[in-house]
């Protein structure tokens, strides 16, 4: 008994020290029997304070809470008495976690809460707060999860769906390239190809030009610059293979008009 009596006074001195603490104490009572009686009445408090997990008893009326933040209770698992009334509470979606607390742990509660506001369910128990009063209410850490998984959930939607765009933008664009047919009209007047617009002068010529510059005959340069410029680079008799292997495997045409 003495040992009980010793832990729960480290407990209380615990809470007192703790920064949650209410800027005015409650009173704190070891039970003889066992347990802790914290008796907070008539304190002015607008919010509960932190207490030690041995509470058997709770006397929390005549302040001015509003509502229970949703776990408080869990944190006391050996309530045997609550005493919560008056207080104003506000019966909206923050009063819901005591409405569920309150119907499972009636026989704890000494004389069932009333709302306070809003009109429209002043003076009635908390208890008699059906689940179609709650229906678009959530608690905070749900409605912060769902609204972080549907966040997380978008965003991945419209990245694949963006990924899925591209790729299918380009198996098209690949496939419209492969059935495409290109064709080339080229007049009459550059159907007939020129020789000099297929010659070039290849290094060979300029070294034979350089020479020819250096001292060497300029008629026979000329003469010679002559035969090879008259040489076409294209043979023309290969061309209608050319365009028959670009029609074929490129489906790229080239007409004359």
């Amino acid at each position: 008994m003495l040992l009980h009596s010793v832990t729960l006074a480290v407990c209380f001195l615990l809470t007192s020290s703790s920064p949650q603490k209410t800027a005015q104490s409650c009173v704190f009572s070891v039970l003889q029997s066992s347990g802790l009686s914290v008796n907070c009445s008539s304190l002015k408090l607008m919010e509960l304070p932190h207490l030690p997990s041995e509470t058997t008893e709770l006397y929390v009326h005549d302040n001015q809470l509003t509502s229970v933040p949703p776990g408080w209770f869990d944190r006391l698992p050996n309530l045997k008495k609550v005493s919560l009334s008056p207080n104003p509470f506000r019966c909206d979606c923050s009063i819901q976690y005591l409405r569920n607390w309150l119907l499972k742990n009636k026989a704890v509660v000494s004389e069932e809460p009333l709302c306070s506001s809003p009109d429209s369910v002043a003076q009635r128990t908390i208890t008699c707060l059906g689940d179609a009063y709650f229906s678009s209410c959530s608690f905070p850490r749900i409605h912060q999860i769902t609204t972080s998984i549907c966040v997380y959930v978008s965003y991945n939607t419209v990245s694949a769906v963006m990924v899925f765009c591209i790729n299918l933008l380009l198996l098209w664009s690949l496939k419209l390239a492969r059935k495409s047919t290109f064709t080339l009209y080229v007049e009459e007047r550059h159907s007939g190809f020129e020789a000099d617009s297929l010659r070039s002068l290849k290094p060979k010529h300029r070294r034979r030009l350089h020479t020819g510059l250096s001292g060497v005959s300029a008629d026979s340069d000329s003469l010679i610059l002559s035969e090879d410029l008259e040489r076409p680079l294209l043979n023309m008799e290969l061309l209608p293979q050319v365009l028959e292997t670009l029609h074929k495997k490129h489906n790229i045409k080239i007409k004359a008009t």
